[in-house]
């Protein structure tokens, strides 16, 4: 335990930080490895699943930028405590659930919770901490959150095969209830003397806009006209919003940023992206499992080289953008990250372990580089008093565009799927990814548009 009532105010709070973040980050990859068994216990298959994916994340995205604002005006003590109940009770209702829609309605609850445990824990931490400490303790929390990363997919596949599918929400229970001890002890309040009105129009239209275009994506293949009334009403929805935001004096979103190139160029590169991208975190375990017959385990096992890769690719960052610029690099890069996409399709039931364990080091190198400079681009041209708002933008987009990707990669993997046979999801993974490493690679037409000078880091 750290000495003097400085040092040990710091440790708490680090470890509180650090506990939100590695919640969140296990959760939102912990289920991945287990779909298959929880698919068989729920009486359904696996790709019927994906809303037990995309209801999270989506709801992560909606929620996130509502959480400055509910920090200024309630304390990041109170909101913090409140989303660590949230977060806890709705992974007991998952664990408990019976169906796909009791468990799909709880985890909309827990992408509630989550969406204000890292945004909060890092508003505390910028406004606590030292500055000069402040480098170091947020990249503590962000490799504790790289960690809960990296473990989720294998701990998801050895309790759901070796304990219960159900243990893959419940392990959340009691680190909830250790965190709140901790929040309660520990936690600072900050919080706004004023606060600024919350842009509660803004927020409902963005929001029924995101949840009625994802669930006409979902929909389209079994009911076309289903489909395109749900995406004519998510523009109408999405076209009042921006309307509203341009008169709205503190808008949920300001759209005003979009007129930087860099911005602009980082959110819609950064969606493309990772449309393509993300589409492989449900179909790769189906593919494993279902397609090449590995046990939970196995499967949430292999998924660990690619977290690794992510991990080892950030500390190249710096270097590769000082040297190279943006603008190459995201060009070189994004074109890698398409190929290595499009590259699973030549694996097979017959691919050795060791293979597929390096290539997918490789693809977690490519893609934790892309992340990273995508997600760094955004900060490049704008203002100081715009970087909340930019963080709260750069988060959302990467919520939405990865629960479409999921919804993309089903739709397409449904498509293809000649037969229920194992050989039938092999033949549909490799179509499908193929498809999504073609929008990957679309991406860099987006990254093309950035100035040559493409800012230095």
């Amino acid at each position: 335990m750290p000495e003097g009532p400085e040092s040990e105010r710091r440790f708490w709070l680090l470890l509180l930080v650090s506990t939100g973040a590695f919640m969140q980050a296990v959760d939102a990859t912990i289920v991945n490895a287990a779909i298959p068994i929880i698919a068989s216990a729920l009486s359904t298959v696996p790709l019927e699943l994906h809303p037990v994916l995309t209801a999270y994340v989506l709801t992560l995205a909606v929620c996130i930028p509502a959480t400055p604002w509910l920090c200024e005006r309630y304390g990041t003590k109170r909101i913090f405590g409140g989303a660590i109940v949230v977060f806890t009770a709705a992974s007991l209702l998952c664990g408990l659930a019976t169906s796909v829609s009791q468990l799909v309605a709880a985890r909309v609850l827990q992408g509630i919770g989550g969406a204000a445990l890292l945004p909060v824990g890092r508003y505390v931490m910028v406004r606590s901490i030292d500055p000069k400490r402040l480098v170091a303790t947020i990249s503590t929390v962000a490799t504790v959150g790289l960690v809960g990363a990296t473990i989720g997919p294998f701990a998801g596949g050895v309790l759901a095969q070796y304990i219960s599918w159900r243990m893959v929400f419940f392990i959340n229970v009691p680190i909830g209830i250790f965190a709140l001890i901790v929040n309660n002890r520990h936690m600072i309040d900050v919080r706004a003397v004023a606060w600024k009105r919350f842009d509660t129009l803004g927020f409902a239209l963005f929001g029924a806009g995101s949840v009625l275009l994802l669930d006409s994506s979902e929909n389209v293949v079994a009911s076309r006209w289903q489909g395109v009334t749900g995406l004519a009403g998510a523009i109408v929805l999405f076209a009042i919003y921006i309307a509203w935001s341009r008169h709205c004096r503190h808008p949920l979103v300001d759209l005003a940023l979009f007129r930087v190139r860099s911005v602009a160029v980082a959110m819609a590169g950064n969606l493309l992206a990772r449309l393509g991208i993300s589409g492989l975190f449900l179909i790769q375990v189906i593919f494993l499992q279902v397609g090449c017959a590995w046990s939970p385990a196995e499967a949430g096992l292999m998924l660990v080289p690619q977290a690794i890769g992510s991990i080892v690719a950030k500390r190249l960052v710096d270097r590769l953008l000082v040297r190279y610029g943006y603008k190459p690099f995201l060009l070189v890069n994004t074109t890698l990250v398409a190929l290595s996409v499009g590259g699973f399709a030549a694996l097979s039931p017959s691919t050795g372990a060791l293979v597929l364990t390096v290539y997918m080091f490789l693809y977690g190198c490519l893609t934790g580089l892309q992340y990273t400079v995508m997600n760094t681009l955004i900060y490049t041209d704008i203002r100081e008093h715009d970087i909340a708002m930019a963080s709260s933008m750069a988060s959302t987009m990467q919520y939405f565009s990865m629960s479409f990707g999921i919804a993309i990669a089903t739709l397409l993997m449904n498509a293809f799927l000649l037969d229920e046979t194992p050989l039938g999801y092999v033949h549909a993974f490799r179509e499908t990814v193929i498809i999504l490493g073609i929008v990957t690679f679309l991406a860099g037409g987006i990254f093309a548009t950035l100035p040559n000078r493409a800012a230095q880091p």
